[in-house]
């Protein structure tokens, strides 16, 4: 199976460096080493490795290596002076693909920058518009139980998708975010996920959660930062350019892994299609330069939609989702009728569509597999 973005990463390589970032265990060092496959002198090095490590500090590498990945690199210290001068004095016939389980992007050091010399790329878990590439029928309730993650999804059995769900959450909390961050209170951030799990798609207050947790507001806020930054969730803010100032401030907080969330069918359903929509807007982005993002949309009067898909500060799509409501939501037809942006209704359990107005009632698996946003 060739992921989405492989092509165009084989393309980037000619041209610059490529960063490939994205959750843990979502496929990076298994695409990497397909793209190494394709070169006779490539080289793989990953930071985790004590003999590896030795390499990268010492450079030793062959000055025949045509194509070097270096995996886990963020963790070296002032990695990014390190690869700005393995960069800039490299041999001619050197690329240069680096891989992590963090937001490299995220990380802020003083010194050299890497701007101009890389692209980047995100690999996110697998959602309906990738598989449906392969011919596979998108089946909800497999992605609502299984999730994106290639192991857990393609296990033959549910019991062997639930042992990984829980030795991968165990994993991130104990090893990840320590090795990221010097955390004192593990227990608070174990509880915080907890919580976010229960309250997946509510706004987040920073006070509210604080007191929960017996932390300042600041700390809780860092501590999603945290989990965001090793991609174990993604915040959706409220969008207030074009709707002004009735909008809260407050984020709501999804999960890369969709079974992690503690909620009924609707609330599983709709990080399914945070992520999926989130991930369409990733690749996009990452394609052609131009900024996306997925926001949602709530008045101080009470009145929401799910979110709405953004380019360049533009709102392109407005979506809805419900389980199994076939009639248009109240709320998405106020916002279609005040703001003139087209709209879309998501049902998982319904039997005919409605495409004949401007708000479509769809099928959330078929327009899963080919989202329009734009």
């Amino acid at each position: 199976m060739e992921r989405q973005i492989q092509r165009a990463i084989e393309d980037d390589l000619k041209l610059k460096m490529v960063f490939i970032s994205g959750p843990r265990q979502a496929g990076k060092t298994w695409l990497a080493k397909k793209i190494l496959a394709k070169y006779p002198k490539s080289r793989y090095l990953n930071w985790d490795n004590s003999i590896d490590r030795d390499v990268i500090l010492n450079q030793g590498w062959s000055v025949a290596t045509d194509l070097l990945v270096l995996d886990e690199i963020y963790k070296m210290p002032q990695w990014k002076g390190y690869l700005k001068g393995v960069w800039d004095t490299r041999p001619g016939g050197l690329k240069l693909l680096v891989t992590g389980s963090a937001r490299l992007e995220t990380f802020r050091q003083s010194g050299d920058s890497l701007a101009g010399r890389y692209f980047h790329h995100r690999l996110l878990p697998l959602c309906p518009a990738e598989t449906a590439r392969f011919g596979v029928k998108t089946d909800l309730e497999r992605y609502m139980a299984r999730g994106g993650f290639p192991e857990p999804f393609l296990a033959a059995k549910d019991a062997d998708a639930q042992r990984w769900r829980r030795q991968y959450l165990d994993g991130l909390i104990r090893e990840d975010i320590l090795s990221f961050e010097n955390i004192t209170q593990l227990k608070a951030m174990n509880l915080l996920v907890e919580l976010l799990r229960e309250r997946m798609a509510s706004p987040v207050s920073y006070q509210g959660l604080s007191e929960d947790l017996g932390v300042a507001p600041n700390t809780v806020r860092r501590y999603i930062e945290i989990l965001e930054a090793l991609y174990i969730v993604f915040r959706v803010y409220p969008h207030h350019r074009s709707i002004a100032r009735a909008l809260v401030q407050q984020p709501k907080v999804y999960f890369f892994d969709v079974p992690l969330v503690k909620g009924d069918r609707g609330a599983v359903l709709e990080n399914l299609v945070a992520l999926s929509v989130y991930r369409e807007l990733c690749f996009l982005e990452d394609q052609d330069g131009i900024g996306r993002s997925l926001r949602y949309l709530r008045t101080k009067e009470g009145r929401e939609v799910d979110f709405v898909a953004v380019k360049d500060e533009r709102p392109t799509l407005m979506i809805e989702v419900k389980y199994a409501e076939r009639r248009v939501s109240e709320q998405l037809r106020y916002f279609h009728e005040r703001y003139a942006c087209p709209g879309v209704q998501l049902v998982a359990d319904m039997r005919a569509e409605d495409e004949s107005g401007s708000i479509k009632l769809r099928r959330a698996a078929d327009w899963l597999e080919k989202p329009e946003l734009e």
